[in-house]
């Protein structure tokens, strides 16, 4: 990010560019504002903030948001089990939309179900509420998510009978998936098993509505519409994701009025037929949740 002085301008330092960037992501102030706040122009701010994101996507985001290696889905798999009971899972989806300014071409894809135009923020965290897998930039107007299987090592577990490999935890609204499962549709008929199941299960499922809340409520640029295109945008959303796994990683405290509602999670379309093989993986996490 450092800029050479020339004769007739001194460049301004790598520091105070670094915290134009941070200030525009905590806060979301228009440009004009920040520039006035800095003592620099308009156009200057918005540099600053290009070439912080364009930065920490190319160096530091790859380091620290990044999908898991055997040994690494070992560990996670571990934790969520010392702490939930829940054998073999690698992690908890969600998804959210951040706001935008509605792009030239193709704005009506961009138009979610809400009345605004957004893209899609979809993450995994592991058990501590760090991403190690992000995906942002789909329209709002979709209802799909991005699968995330067949990417998964090779590990299966012996449960109650079952060869039970690595998977993550969704809501109900999402698809249910041999490395994906999900509680069951609360319709007033669940057996006490099924309640126990979706109790536990939710419990731990919990860690990514919590790290999303975090997310938001350290970088507000994700809560309002952004004076910003939508290349600058997606930047915006995987740095703020990258700085989340930095802060929480170092212990940064979270001050709890920096918390945000939440709004209600992206809808995604369910799967109509579900195959035997993931329903005999759902029934013996359910059988070994109530052992």
């Amino acid at each position: 990010m450092g800029k050479k002085s020339t004769n007739f301008i001194a460049s301004l330092p790598v520091r105070k560019r670094v915290a134009i960037a941070l200030w525009k992501l905590a806060t979301n102030s228009g440009y004009r504002s920040i520039g006035h706040l800095f003592d620099v122009s308009k156009s200057l701010v918005c540099w600053c903030v290009q070439d912080f994101c364009k930065a920490v996507c190319t160096l530091l985001a790859p380091e620290i948001v990044h999908f898991l290696d055997r040994e690494k889905f070992k560990d996670v798999a571990d934790y969520f089990e010392n702490r939930w009971g829940l054998p073999q899972c690698i992690g908890a989806i969600d998804g959210s939309h951040i706001p935008i300014i509605a792009p030239r071409e193709y704005y009506t894809d961009y138009f979610n179900r809400k009345g605004w135009h957004a893209i899609i923020l979809q993450g995994v965290v592991d058990g501590k509420g760090l991403f190690w897998s992000v995906n942002v930039g789909k329209p709002g107007s979709l209802c799909d998510w991005v699968g995330q299987g067949g990417m998964y090592p090779v590990c299966t577990k012996d449960i109650c009978g079952v060869n039970v490999g690595y998977y993550v935890l969704g809501d109900s609204a999402y698809p249910l998936q041999n490395w994906h499962l999900k509680s069951f549709p609360d319709n007033d008929r669940l057996t006490p098993e099924q309640q126990t199941y979706n109790k536990k299960t939710s419990r731990a499922w919990v860690i990514v509505e919590n790290a999303f809340g975090r997310l938001k409520g350290r970088w507000r640029c994700l809560m309002k519409r952004n004076d910003s295109d939508i290349k600058l945008d997606k930047s915006m959303v995987l740095t703020c994701c990258a700085l989340h796994n930095l802060c929480e990683s170092h212990g940064e405290d979270f001050h709890q009025d920096w918390n945000t509602s939440l709004e209600e999670p992206v809808l995604v379309i369910a799967a109509q037929d579900i195959e035997e093989e993931c329903s005999e993986i759902h029934q013996a996490v359910v059988r070994h949740l109530n052992v």
